[in-house]
């Protein structure tokens, strides 16, 4: 269902009839059981055996070099959070809750939020497990969590944790560096102390200038700054980007402009300033190459049964549908065909195969 992105139960469920179609995947005399059925057993499943077959995924991809390392070496694993449904209806004993004003009032509206966890390194990019975020807790208890356990079951897949400027707080920090990672986070205006003093540093020390395709940057690196009650010392990075870009109504070429600052934990040997901000930039890779993938092409912001653990379960197939398909694509497709053909087009092919089947047997009763 997930590689095919029929999108729904009820999809497959029409499938049901046609034999032929599910003869050579099921053995003979079996069928595809019913929505109901389906949406039941979600909810009876272990998220902890499609967790473990996530990480032979891993293993197996690992052990045949389909995922190197950058040239420096560091891998990172990038946490992000996701809302993937509201509802003022339906709600479950895993919703979270708030209160949203509308034209009838207040009412309270019922979500769901997960903490995503994405491996990156050189080229690739791989979906590694995912976390809910519980009631009375925020996204950032919910990724310490998730981070845990990855580190737990893969502990030494990254060395490098990237996270937008949510993530800025000591605790966070503290945590990361008692599991052995560097962490580099997004810093933003809330913290106003550190922000000022590493903006004063900056305008005392030459910049570094970098070009990464057509945007040419301006950096600074502050290092050895106290931030809070944390028991070591912190480095900024500064970036100022300038980007030629083409207006698509008055085909003007103007200049976009954008200041970016990092805190991290990364050592000047480890890290160059020049690595510290492409892990920045690599940290929208969950934003594009996973949420957005994830919601517009595997549809799994659709709720396919409203409980807590059959949510837990899609999610988990979704990713290891998603890792499938974009290393089929990645390592065994030649060059030649990846020129011609997209990721997009390879699913729309599963699912054309999966109807021309079910066209070509007999239409269920």
């Amino acid at each position: 269902m997930l590689l095919a992105r029929l999108g729904s139960l009820n999809a497959l469920e029409q499938l049901r009839g046609h034999r032929g179609v599910w003869r050579r995947a099921l053995g003979p005399g079996h069928q595809v059981p019913s929505a109901d059925t389906l949406a039941r057993v979600q909810a009876l499943f272990e998220p902890e055996d499609l967790r473990s077959l996530l990480l032979e995924q891993y293993t197996r991809l690992k052990r045949n070099k389909a995922l190197p390392a950058p040239p420096h070496g560091l891998t990172v694993l990038i946490l992000d959070g996701h809302e993937s449904t509201a509802s003022f209806l339906r709600c479950c004993p895993g919703c979270l809750t708030r209160q949203v004003t509308t034209k009838a009032g207040t009412r309270t509206q019922y979500y769901h939020r997960d903490v995503g966890a994405m491996l990156a390194g050189d080229g690739w990019e791989l979906l590694i497990d995912h976390e809910p975020q519980r009631p009375s807790e925020d996204e950032v208890a919910a990724a310490t969590r998730l981070l845990q356990r990855v580190c737990r079951n893969l502990p030494r897949a990254f060395d490098v944790v990237l996270a937008d400027a949510l993530y800025a707080r000591v605790g966070f920090f503290r945590s990361v560096l008692a599991l052995g990672k560097d962490v580099v986070v997004v810093l933003k205006h809330d913290e106003w102390t550190l922000n000022q003093d590493a903006r004063a540093l900056c305008d005392m020390i030459p910049a570094q200038m970098h070009i990464s395709g057509r945007t040419q940057r301006k950096c600074w690196n502050v290092s050895d700054l106290p931030w809070g009650d944390l028991e070591r010392t912190v480095r900024v990075v500064r970036s100022e980007e300038t980007t030629p870009i083409k207006r698509q109504r008055t085909k003007k070429v103007e200049q976009k402009k954008s200041t970016w600052f990092w805190i991290t934990t990364l050592s000047e040997v480890k890290a160059p300033t020049r690595v510290v901000v492409d892990f920045g930039h690599r940290r929208w890779a969950i934003e594009n190459q996973g949420f957005n993938e994830a919601v517009n092409i595997w549809h799994l912001d659709h709720v396919y049964h409203h409980e807590p653990r059959a949510m837990d379960v899609i999610l988990l197939l979704g990713m290891l549908a998603y890792n499938l398909l974009r290393f089929f694509y990645d390592r065994n497709l030649k060059p030649a065909i990846r020129d011609r053909v997209t990721r997009l087009h390879i699913c729309q092919l599963i699912t054309a195969d999966l109807y021309a089947a079910a066209a070509s047997s007999a239409v269920p009763p």
